[in-house]
């Protein structure tokens, strides 16, 4: 428990409490003074290697063997980046470089009273990682796996840390499993593919509609204007079907060669030019990007990288469609 002020600093004399600006403050009668508490600034850092997270295990009270980021005091005639990078280094061994300020939060301790957490990104510049005198432990942990951490403040800063990350290391995830035929469950949980999918399977009828009013007008697809509203329905929800099922990693190639090949016979069959055919599938392409890029789950924070990907994604599928689509309609 924090104690408590009883004698002035500067006289010696006994403490009392008095009202100043509708607060009750310690005051000295006799050098009429007024002594002010202040949150006291506490500095944590957050360090993360490949997917791992920088924590120590404290070999002291408060919360003696639980962990926490590198965290202290700030001290007088320091900033408060100094004061962050200190403690890393005075707790860790690491020598580090302010990316930029993550997280402030209040907090009142029993052994401190009111503390000021402040949580920064730091990238790693030198040192070599050893557990300081204050620490009985230092060692990254998976971020799927962290331990009980011992303040509410490291918690919470670190859920917005691995929240800002998320897309980051998803559009990765993306990429490293591209070419493996099922995706991890826990990939495909959080991958922005997956996400993609969703977004078409929920909106399925809408991309449809769409769909169907563009080739209706469009001068690209005139061999289109006539043919019958449920027929066209029936062939762009199975190529819908087509591009959900490649997307999720649950499609060969060699099913969409059969699927395309198949239908451009029968686009041949039924007297329709390959160049209507061609733009009617492109059509659909279109609504499809126009429709998941409206949606909230792909427009916040979706960076340069992740809109290069899906597109990629989506390219590769229609590439194929395209050409075993051309391939059918060109038997003879």
């Amino acid at each position: 428990m924090k104690k408590q002020r009883k004698h002035c600093l500067y006289c010696g004399g006994e403490i009392t409490k008095k009202s100043e600006d509708g607060v009750f403050r310690d005051f000295c009668p006799c050098c009429n003074s007024y002594f002010y508490e202040n949150p006291l600034p506490v500095v944590s850092t957050i360090i993360e290697s490949s997917r791992r997270i920088l924590l120590v295990k404290r070999g002291r009270p408060p919360s003696k063997g639980l962990w926490c980021l590198p965290s202290g005091f700030a001290e007088a005639g320091e900033s408060i980046e100094e004061a962050a990078l200190r403690e890393l280094k005075e707790e860790t061994g690491i020598k580090g470089k302010i990316i930029k300020l993550l997280d402030v939060d209040s907090y009142k301790s029993r052994f401190y009273g009111d503390l000021l957490f402040l949580t920064f990104v730091v990238e790693q510049s030198g040192g070599k990682l050893c557990a300081g005198d204050d620490c009985s432990q230092a060692r990254f942990w998976p971020v799927n796996k962290l331990p009980p951490l011992a303040f509410r403040s490291n918690k919470r800063a670190l859920d917005a840390y691995i929240k800002s990350r998320r897309d980051y290391w998803a559009i990765f995830d993306s990429i490293e499993h591209t070419d493996k035929k099922t995706l991890p469950p826990a990939v495909a949980k959080n991958s922005l593919t997956r996400r993609l999918v969703n977004i078409i399977i929920k909106n399925k009828e809408k991309i449809v509609e769409q769909w169907l009013e563009d080739i209706a007008e469009n001068p690209s697809t005139a061999e289109y204007h006539k043919v019958e509203r449920a027929v066209l329905y029936n062939i762009c929800d199975r190529i819908l079907s087509q591009l959900t099922l490649w997307l999720g990693g649950l499609h060969d190639v060699s099913r969409i060669r059969n699927f395309y090949t198949n239908l451009g016979r029968e686009r041949k069959k039924s007297g329709f030019k390959i160049s209507g055919t061609l733009s009617a599938l492109s059509l659909i392409r279109k609504h499809i990007w126009t429709f998941a890029l409206a949606q909230d789950a792909l427009q916040k924070n979706l960076e340069l990288l992740m809109t290069f990907e899906l597109q990629r994604r989506m390219t590769i599928f229609f590439d194929l469609a395209t050409f075993y689509l051309t391939r059918g309609h060109e038997e003879k």
